[in-house]
């Protein structure tokens, strides 16, 4: 099935790809834009992927004051070239990341779950599993209720799986989902490296 050029212009502006990109995708789902979207989203994600371990020898740091003065943040992000670095893409991506850790309402402590220390994950079990064994349940629901409580609790303090803060301008999407969009969209590896949160009165 053909796609209108109206058709495929909007599905660029949404999603950042080429054009061909487009075609191909708007093809392959009938010409359905939604299904578009996620056909892009899904290859994107897996081309991004492929560059994960290509080195990030450049990037950016940049911060964020929250309007009240009460709470800023400094972030590094990793590309790598210079060019990339340096474009308006990258840097407002690098601006979103510290607007979400500002407003967060659960605010993250590691970059990624797999940066979660063993030791915290081992703490935050103990609990869990306390919490279910108070309800007199049999053994192999307890470690059903405390893997899922676990998997829940990793969510809500890593910074890639939470959901960006202003949810009417990302629909829902995670901040994985806007650093793999944009490693689709300049074809290199971007990095979230580290963060730090400041907020007066709070260690």
């Amino acid at each position: 099935m053909s796609s209108s050029a109206t058709d495929v212009k909007a599905l660029r502006e949404r999603t950042g790809a080429g054009i061909m990109d487009c075609k191909a995708a708007l093809a392959e789902a009938g010409g359905d834009m939604e299904k578009a979207i996620e056909i892009l989203r899904i290859k994107g994600q897996a081309s991004a992927a492929k560059r994960s371990g290509r080195a990030t020898s450049e990037g950016i740091v940049t911060s964020y004051i929250h309007a009240t003065g009460r709470v800023g943040v400094l972030v590094e992000v990793q590309c790598e070239t210079d060019f990339v670095a340096r474009s308006d893409d990258f840097q407002e991506f690098a601006r979103e990341v510290a607007i979400h850790i500002a407003g967060a309402p659960s605010p993250p402590v590691h970059v990624s779950a797999e940066e979660i220390p063993d030791d915290a994950r081992d703490a935050e079990r103990s609990v869990f599993e306390a919490r279910a064994r108070e309800e007199d349940k049999p053994d192999d629901v307890v470690a059903r209720i405390v893997d899922g409580q676990l998997d829940k609790w990793a969510k809500e303090v890593a910074l890639l799986e939470q959901e960006h803060v202003r949810s009417d301008r990302y629909e829902g999407k995670t901040i994985e989902d806007l650093r793999a969009e944009l490693a689709a969209k300049t074809g290199e590896n971007v990095r979230i490296a580290r963060f730090a949160r400041f907020e007066v009165g709070r260690e």
